[in-house]
């Protein structure tokens, strides 16, 4: 307890220093609660305002994954080079070490396997738990146009006054089902379903036509999956297109962790989103790197 003889006047009140009220670094999260803000800034570079999220969430419906084989030893040396890491709870768990500290975005729906109706999910996981492993956010697979689209937009929902409740944030997902058209029209249509329901942000999917009235539609960051496995340097132009286009980030998983050099590839990617550096320049980058650790793992 402090000594009251000895507590000095104040005097300190900087009378010509209006206080600071700085807007959040995100769109369309000024008036979030503080703790979904302060979540969110552990998914989101507070310099830049984006963000490279690895994910390896992949296993909840697919199994093993190439790539995935072994997380511990795939994934983990990655993890200094992604500003968040999407996975499951079960992942989280068994094989993240405790001690990375960034943002976790927890994938929190599933139910069906790649064998069968892949909408038809639930929600997988309670909310205390998520609190327990302290989760950056949550992610929730939402189906526009799915045969179980309502389900799934109810899941989502579900998840985000849950969300609220706890100050987490709510990852909506945006999933194309094989008989869905992947253009700008739909993409503007499931994201704007996302945000309007509940949202903090949205992953979906980069389209060359009209993504950026994609993100200009969207009142919430949208941040790009990397889907199918492309080669490195046209995997860098997508990543760099989304950016310029109004993304605020990439959610890379098949395009880190099946390339020939991951943790290069995962640099390349930072150079672009953080550094707005071009797909030649990042694809030099991520050359250099892979040279070097060749050299290195077989000297002369």
């Amino acid at each position: 307890m402090a000594d009251k003889e000895s507590i000095k006047e104040t005097h300190n009140y900087y009378l010509n220093t209006p206080m600071k009220n700085e807007p959040f670094m995100l769109r369309g999260s000024n008036s979030l609660e503080w703790g979904i803000k302060n979540r969110l800034s552990n998914i989101f570079n507070t310099d830049s305002g984006r963000t490279v999220m690895l994910a390896i969430d992949h296993g909840y419906f697919l199994g093993p994954t190439a790539g995935l084989e072994r997380i511990d030893v795939t994934i983990v040396p990655l993890l200094p080079y992604a500003d968040t890491l999407m996975c499951t709870r079960g992942i989280l768990r068994s094989t993240i070490p405790p001690t990375f500290t960034k943002g976790i975005v927890l994938r929190a729906s599933g139910g069906p396997s790649i064998l069968k109706e892949l909408s038809n999910e639930e929600i997988a996981v309670d909310i205390e738990d998520a609190i327990r492993l302290n989760v950056a956010a949550l992610a929730v697979q939402v189906y526009i146009g799915g045969e179980y689209e309502t389900k799934s937009i109810h899941n989502m929902t579900r998840l985000v006054d849950m969300g609220n409740r706890y100050g987490i944030p709510v990852l909506g997902v945006t999933a194309v089902g094989k008989d869905m058209a992947r253009d700008a029209k739909y993409m503007r249509l499931a994201t704007r379903i996302c945000a309007e329901l509940g949202a903090s942000y949205v992953k979906t999917y980069y389209v060359d036509e009209g993504f950026e009235t994609v993100t200009a539609s969207c009142p919430v960051p949208i941040v790009i999956a990397g889907g199918k496995k492309l080669p490195e340097l046209d995997a860098l132009k997508m990543a760099y297109n989304a950016i310029q286009q109004g993304a605020a980030g990439v959610d890379m998983g098949r395009n880190i962790f099946q390339s020939e050099a991951p943790i290069a590839m995962l640099q390349a990617v930072r150079k672009i989103v953080h550094e707005n550096m071009t797909p030649e320049e990042a694809y030099e980058v991520y050359q250099s790197l892979k040279t070097s650790k060749s050299k290195h793992q077989n000297p002369k």
